[in-house]
């Protein structure tokens, strides 16, 4: 998978280039060991800290099988996560030809629509719209984003969006019992009519965090609206990995996508620092992956 050999790459690359003496054996080691201990931690809900003292001695005395050790330990580390969190790429014959996405970048419906294409490794453009001419979709009767075309097909609304390609996706293996539909139903409700409607005074609350996303203002009460809905959502996973269980479900996917324009500016920081979600978030960047837009 293009994730899991980009990241064994990088873990391998960064586990030689730190072996350079006593000190840098002793950082790849503790690259591996901390590999192996995430891999432990995230299937017991743990934490992310890390042992490594009772180490020391042995990383000087024996560099060379500790290097060793740690390259390999890293690297079988990547691959057991790959099968915890592997996903499921739809079959060569399901997956559009075609797929262009028009949007607005920080838009919480279109990141929703991003994210379940990332997921599932669907190729897809980017046509960033013109809010104010919006003239790059002068040529639909809707005027509103997102919009997906899809082998010529026009896709509107992003749950329908979602719930179209979806449904071609699954059709002949999705096996969810109805209790589990209700249940992903309820949380993607949630999140089209409750979460999106409190993260834009969250995206600029004040001045300095408007100049930090370039547009997008208000007092503490969004920031704490914002908390008690990541509060919620932990509350909602009751103790799983994902709402899918030992892989993300639609409800993850929709509330991943309207949460990942914010997580890296303030308001997104202070989320994590502040509340349970951040195990989960980390969770679901590594489920997902890497974007599959590709250049227009």
């Amino acid at each position: 998978m293009r994730r899991a050999s980009t990241l064994a790459s990088s873990v391998l690359s960064r586990t030689l280039a730190t072996a350079h003496g006593g000190v840098g054996v002793g950082v790849a080691t503790s690259i591996a060991v901390h590999h192996n201990q995430r891999l432990l931690q995230v299937a017991l809900y743990g934490s992310s800290s890390s042992s490594r003292g009772s180490y020391t001695r042995w990383w000087s005395k024996s560099p060379a099988r500790v290097l060793s050790l740690g390259v390999a330990g890293a690297l079988i580390s990547v691959a057991a996560a790959q099968e915890v969190h592997a996903k499921e790429p739809p079959p060569p014959e399901l997956v559009p030809k075609d797929v262009v996405l028009y949007q607005y970048e920080a838009c919480p419906f279109c990141n929703k629509v991003k994210a379940f294409l990332d997921y599932y490794d669907i190729p897809y453009k980017v046509v960033e719209v013109n809010p104010i001419s919006k003239k790059e979709i002068k040529w639909s009767d809707y005027k509103k984003v997102p919009i997906l075309m899809v082998d010529g097909e026009q896709l509107i609304d992003s749950s329908a969006i979602i719930d179209k390609l979806g449904g071609k996706i699954h059709s002949d293996k999705r096996a969810d019992s109805k209790s589990d539909n209700d249940e992903e139903k309820k949380w993607r409700g949630w999140v089209d009519n409750h979460l999106v409607h409190i993260l834009s005074p969250n995206i600029y609350r004040n001045t300095s965090e408007a100049l930090e996303s370039f547009d997008y203002i208000t007092s503490n009460d969004e920031r704490a609206a914002l908390y008690e809905a990541a509060e919620t959502w932990v509350d909602g996973l009751n103790g799983r990995d994902f709402l899918g269980g030992s892989k993300p479900n639609l409800a993850d996917l929709a509330v991943y996508g309207v949460l990942r324009p914010i997580r890296y500016l303030r308001s997104g920081k202070d989320m994590v620092e502040h509340t349970r979600i951040g195990d989960w978030y980390t969770r679901m960047e590594n489920a997902v992956g890497e974007s599959s837009r590709i250049k227009a």
